[in-house]
Parts: C-alpha cells; structure tokens; sequence
C-alpha cells in the first residue's frame, strides 16, 4: 500500500516557477517508478513526466520538456516536479502516481496509486 500527498500548487503569474513535492508512505516507494500527471477543466489526464525507480532516467511530455524537472529523494521518501516558465495553459490540478514497476511508462494504467491532486494556476 502506497499513500501520496502532493504540495507546492498555487497561482503563479506566466513566467513563474513552482515546486511540487509528492510524499509517500509504504515500503516500496523506492522500487517504484514516479510520474506527474495533470488534468485540466474539461481535458483528459495527460502525462506530464515520470523518473524510474533510481532516479538515473527520467522522460517528460513534449509540452513541459526543458522547463519542468522530475526528481526523487528516496531517502524522504518524496518526489518532485520543478516547474519554470510556466504558462497559462500549464493550469491544471497534478497528480502523483506511484509506478507499478521500477522501469517508466507514459501510461496511466501502468500506475496503481495516486494522490488527491494539487492545483496549479497560472494566470496571463
């Protein structure tokens, strides 16, 4: 069993940064690949980034690639998502979802846990 608090969302001006952190509990968090998430008003969840279970590879959506940067602390059991440069149509609520293998997927099927979300908002 894995639980994950998400924190750091809020209402960033365009060009803005944020940080989000996902802590987890459960033993096998650093067996588990990591991924962000994001699901805007009347949108689909759509991939964001993921980091595998080490935090050696880590790929991310086209959308956010060169300004956001997964990162993982398996000694606080905590993963991350720097966002930079960020833009009005980043606003969505993000979600973490723990991996249910050490190796990355894109696909929210491959994920079998997920937070309750954290909105973020950036304005124009």
């Amino acid at each position: 069993q894995v639980q994950l608090v998400e924190s750091g969302g809020g209402l960033v001006q365009a060009g803005g940064s944020l940080r989000l952190s996902c802590a987890a509990s459960g033993r096998t968090f650093s067996s588990r690949a990591m991924g962000w998430f994001r699901q805007a008003p009347g949108k689909e969840r759509e991939f964001v980034a993921v980091i595998n279970w080490s935090g050696g590879s880590t790929y991310y959506a086209d959308s956010v690639k060169g300004r956001f940067t997964i990162s993982r602390d398996n000694n606080k059991n905590t993963v991350y998502l720097q966002m930079n440069s960020l833009k009005p149509e980043d606003t969505a609520v993000y979600y973490c979802a723990a991996g249910i293998a050490r190796s990355y997927s894109i696909n929210s099927n491959e994920y079998n846990y997920w937070g309750q979300g954290t909105q973020v908002t950036v304005s124009s």
